[in-house]
């Protein structure tokens, strides 16, 4: 396990960055290697994946999820250290856990257009400008060029400027390899740009968002409690299988963990999971009480 000791400094160092801009790329996140097994375990489900409908997921481009069983290398993803990290600096101040939003396995092929630029924040109805709701990481297993639709990503469009009707900047198209990855904000503009090559170009996205928020992908139902067991705590965790403070997401007014172990049948008893704050005002509370006559 990578001792996140080590990456402080580099946790600080990228969230800055990501503040400023909106965006940041680490080129050698992974082994390129690591990344090529993933796209080879994936490339089946590829092919037998049907094209999108509709204008914003797009008739030219395959989409699927489920990653974390689609492939075991896809953990190395999803609970990326120093990523993992740098979400958990912008997500903190709004949340008392973060959780795991999507994985997000996307094709786009020859003759796409360029997608409608969009902030993925918006799938929630929440103030703009005010607080970060997920933060997104582009992951290439394809070449990512401008000509084969490279994400495009609008610098400085985050946070209040996403109030602005206009960016101020023009797009940069994020040109990486596999083993890079692309962190942007969900106040973001970006979009897939269009595809004029004759190759497939394909990527992941793995998203993280806020841990009192509904998740963009139905992770109870992408890894139900036979399938979530088995995964160790941290990652079980992650895709939901723990609650928000205060009682938020129980199962049985209990944590949902109690699903993954062998006697998960039994009759449970509702227990607290409040914050601090709200643990101090009950106690408080209670003791008034018991001292009245």
């Amino acid at each position: 396990m990578t001792d996140m000791s080590d990456l402080t400094g580099e946790i600080a160092r990228r969230t800055a960055e990501l503040s400023a801009r909106g965006y940041c790329h680490i080129p050698d996140a992974l082994p390129p290697a690591a990344v090529g097994a993933l796209d080879n375990d994936l490339e089946a489900h590829f092919a037998r994946t049907p094209f999108g409908q509709g204008g914003f997921y797009g008739t030219t481009t395959k989409r699927f999820g489920r990653l974390l069983v689609r492939s075991p290398q896809a953990v190395a993803l999803v609970q990326h250290p120093l990523i993992l990290g740098i979400v958990e600096a912008v997500l903190s101040p709004w949340c008392d856990r973060i959780q795991l939003n999507t994985t997000q396995a996307i094709a786009v092929h020859p003759g796409a257009p360029a997608q409608l630029p969009h902030r993925d924040q918006d799938m929630w109805r929440g103030p703009t400008g005010e607080i970060e709701y997920l933060v997104n990481v582009m992951w290439p297993l394809t070449s990512f060029t401008r000509e084969n639709g490279a994400t495009l990503v609008w610098p400085c469009s985050h946070g209040p400027q996403a109030l602005n009707p206009e960016p101020v900047e023009t797009p940069v198209a994020a040109e990486m390899e596999p083993g890079g990855a692309l962190i942007f904000l969900g106040s973001s503009l970006h979009g897939a740009g269009a595809n004029t090559s004759m190759a497939v170009r394909r990527g992941l996205v793995i998203g993280y968002s806020l841990g009192w928020l509904k998740p963009y992908e139905n992770q109870w139902l992408a890894y139900p409690p036979e399938v979530a067991r088995h995964f160790p705590p941290e990652l079980a965790a992650l895709v939901g299988y723990r609650q928000h403070r205060p009682n938020l997401g129980n199962y049985e007014g209990q944590c949902p963990s109690v699903l993954l172990g062998d006697d998960s049948d039994r009759p449970l008893g509702a227990i607290d999971a409040l914050r601090p704050d709200q643990q101090a005002m009950i106690e408080a509370y209670l003791q008034e009480q018991r001292a009245a006559p």
